[in-house]
């Protein structure tokens, strides 16, 4: 019985602890702000494609073999025939009560079900491209500062230059035509072959990773080039500091000057950026899929926004907001589990 007590009292005093933390009250505080941004990008992305000219009716009635009966009938169907604000009121009903984002016109489902078939296979083309990305960037970005003006940060420059001055686009339709001089080497198209369901569990990961390869590094060109030069630049800036020359002073070793003195502070502007990253690459993600028939978010969306399909429009954006939001979420706790001096409210 006591230790019973005892076990109580304890998980009681942590309960406490945590609740009153300065993490999870800053967690908090940020998902009642996102509540609010979700509802502006809603309201917003809503109102923009009723503003816009045409709906999904209207290309229904170019249709000869549709009658008007049957164009009435879908309007009715999908609350078309009422006001704006009590479509909008109606769809975010649904959402609080029911968890229903509303039905897709185009492919006559469930929005939900079409965004959990294809968020997925966004989230790994823009995570898996954001490991590659930092994995690559950063060290390179070291190299180039610690060789300052030499031959290798010469090189890394006229690298990093052409990666940021050459558009998503023109990278992909280059790695296209890369892909038809080599093909079958590389494959376009999917994310899968047609033989995946009978592959081995090693062989379907295998399968995956190598039609990942041009989507990936398309995506990555133009992040690395960016992070590489950021890396430097902060790195260097670093370097000039007073209590770097004074760890020299004291006879360190450079690379404990550099990747344990130098790094750990360079490292930090970085981190805040981590947010930012994650959410230009879902926008990049749109043209890479597209070009790629790679079957994620931003192909959906793409398709959704030119039949008009409001509710599958709405929730896409709406998904992505929420992606962005917990994006800027984790790159605020790393950047505060990897330097505690930093207070989180400060990041606000």
């Amino acid at each position: 019985m006591t230790n019973t007590k005892i076990s109580l009292e304890t998980s009681r005093d942590w309960l406490v602890k945590l609740v009153t933390s300065e993490t999870f009250i800053y967690i908090i505080k940020r998902l009642l702000q996102a509540l609010l941004t979700v509802f502006l990008a809603s309201a917003l992305s809503f109102f923009i494609m009723k503003l816009s000219p045409g709906n999904y009716v209207d290309t229904l009635r170019q249709n000869p073999k549709i009658s008007p009966e049957r164009i009435e009938e879908i309007t009715r169907q999908f609350g078309l025939d009422k006001s704006w604000p009590e479509q909008f009121g109606f769809w975010l009903k649904q959402i609080v009560t029911k968890g229903d984002f509303g039905t897709s016109f185009v492919y006559q489902r469930s929005v939900s079900s079409l965004l959990w078939e294809r968020v997925p296979a966004t989230l790994f083309l823009a995570i898996a491209s954001l490991i590659i990305t930092w994995a690559i960037a950063i060290p390179l970005g070291i190299l180039a500062a610690v060789k300052q003006n030499r031959l290798t940060d010469q090189v890394l420059q006229v690298l990093s230059y052409a990666g940021q001055g050459i558009p998503s686009f023109i990278t992909v339709l280059f790695l296209l035509f890369f892909a038809q001089l080599t093909t079958p080497l590389f494959p376009v198209g999917n994310m899968t072959s047609i033989d995946h369901a009978e592959l081995t569990w090693l062989g379907k990961i295998l399968d995956i990773a190598w039609h990942s390869i041009l989507p990936l590094i398309a995506l990555s060109v133009t992040s690395f080039a960016g992070l590489q030069r950021i890396m430097r630049g902060q790195l260097l800036d670093v370097l000039r500091q007073d209590y770097i020359q004074t760890a020299r002073a004291k006879g360190l070793p450079e690379n404990r000057v550099i990747y344990v003195h130098a790094l750990r502070n360079a490292i930090n502007p970085l981190i805040t950026l981590l947010g930012f990253e994650l959410a230009g690459l879902l926008s990049g993600a749109f043209i890479t899929e597209y070009f790629f028939n790679w079957p994620g978010l931003g192909k959906l969306t793409l398709q959704a926004v030119l039949a008009k399909d409001q509710y599958l429009v709405m929730a896409s954006l709406v998904m992505s907001a929420v992606l962005l939001i917990i994006g800027n979420l984790i790159a605020d706790l790393i950047l505060k589990a990897a330097d505690p001096r930093i207070k989180l409210e400060d990041l606000n």
